[in-house]
């Protein structure tokens, strides 16, 4: 027995939801838009048919008029798409319709129809002059026939002014709903393309807090590896206790370390983690990264004459001298001298660090170290540079404005 699968539809739109999205949208953009005025046109006619034989026994019409009657409701079919043509259409055959004193009052619906289908598709200047002319030309007409018709329709013309305003009105507030919409749908886009936006930020920002902190630790392990391998393998015989210790809790030191960091790093991915970032990393731990380097026989000399850092600032300088470090130790050699300095000066805090090492082999340096460190230092309004120094060794500075952490 197969299980039965759930089916899922979409909910009609109710009665009231409908009208309101009829009122809402443009006549000319509305589907089935032909169908329809074929239907009200049809709808008309007998409205028409009816006015016609109960209205006003006297000038019931005969077949000419009929044939005139029924005619003029034929071209309200196209009126969405060419109301003009459409009310001059109806104009041609109801004038006649008028002059044979036929029933006066069984076209006024379809005329009214038309006239509203001008006044809410075309610009307000095209309206008046539309009813202008519509009442001037049909008052002409009725006076060759009637005066007291002419009379008659002077004094119901106030009906003409209310129709062409009622649709110039409907045509103002689809505009208005229509720029609302467009509005919300502008926000709306917006809304997602800073949200796209933040998102790729925000996986550029983990990718390099990734990168430094795997970069540094594992460049740190594999060094302080080597010092247990080397020791353990100078001299078997007199083995050195001690050193092979050493090595060995800092190597776990390290892990431990990393380990944190990482932590702290991946909990922004877990879902409904907090958007705490936990603190950021400040000048305060370069003396941190220097000693790490340090225990990895670099030979760094540290200088740091720097207050009141601004959060963002001073962890991108952390993240910039820590990469700067791990390139030192991983591509100047064995036991480089290494120089940090850091320093405020003129609104901005001015970093360097220096190696006397021979730098990375040619082909070596395919990766994200540098442009790491650049994107760190753009991302507070900063500049970095970095190549080899003309006495030898490799050398970066970086100049990050104060203001660009605030």
């Amino acid at each position: 027995m197969n299980p039965v699968q759930p089916t899922t539809t979409a909910e009609r739109p109710r009665p009231g939801e409908r009208i309101m999205a009829a009122i809402n949208r443009d006549p000319r953009t509305a589907p089935h838009g032909t169908r329809n005025d074929a239907l009200l046109a049809a709808g008309l006619a007998a409205v028409a048919v009816c006015l016609g034989l109960f209205g006003d026994a006297g000038r019931r019409p005969d077949a000419l008029g009929w044939a005139l009657l029924l005619g003029a409701h034929v071209p309200l079919v196209w009126r969405r798409r060419r109301p003009l043509l459409v009310l001059a259409a109806m104009v041609a055959l109801i004038m006649p319709y008028h002059a044979m004193d036929n029933n006066h009052f069984a076209p006024t619906p379809a005329a009214y129809v038309a006239l509203y289908t001008i006044a809410v598709t075309s610009r307000p200047l095209r309206t008046i002059l539309t009813g202008v002319i519509v009442v001037t030309f049909a008052t002409s007409v009725m006076l060759t026939v009637n005066t007291h018709q002419a009379v008659e329709l002077l004094r119901v013309s106030g009906w003409i002014i209310d129709v062409l305003f009622f649709g110039v009105d409907v045509r103002y507030y689809r505009q208005y709903v229509a720029s609302i919409v467009e509005r919300a749908e502008r926000a709306e886009r917006t809304r997602e393309e800073e949200a796209r936006r933040r998102v790729a930020e925000e996986r550029l920002r983990i990718a390099r807090d990734l990168h430094d902190l795997l970069a540094h630790s594992i460049t740190l392990i594999g060094v302080q590896t080597s010092v247990a391998a080397h020791v353990l393998a100078a001299d078997p015989g007199r083995l050195d206790r001690a050193a092979v210790a050493e090595a060995l809790d800092d190597i776990a030191e390290t892990c431990r370390t990393a380990r944190g960091e990482l932590r702290t790093t991946l909990e922004v991915l877990r879902e409904g983690a907090p958007e705490a970032r936990g603190p950021l990393p400040a000048l305060h731990g370069v003396a941190d990264l220097a000693q790490t380097a340090r225990l990895a026989g670099a030979k760094v000399e540290l200088s740091v004459r720097a207050d009141h850092v601004p959060p963002a600032v001073g962890a991108a300088a952390y993240r910039i001298v820590q990469e700067a470090l791990t390139n030192a130790v991983r591509h100047a050699g064995p036991e480089p001298a290494v120089g940090v300095d850091l320093r405020t000066e003129d609104g901005a805090l001015r970093l360097s660090v220096t190696d006397d090492g021979t730098g990375a082999a040619p082909g070596t340096g395919a990766g994200f170290g540098l442009v790491g460190m650049r994107e760190r230092a753009r991302s507070v309004g900063g500049t970095l540079d970095a190549g080899p120094r003309s006495g030898g060794g490799f050398e970066v500075t970086a100049v990050l404005p104060l203001e660009g952490g605030r």
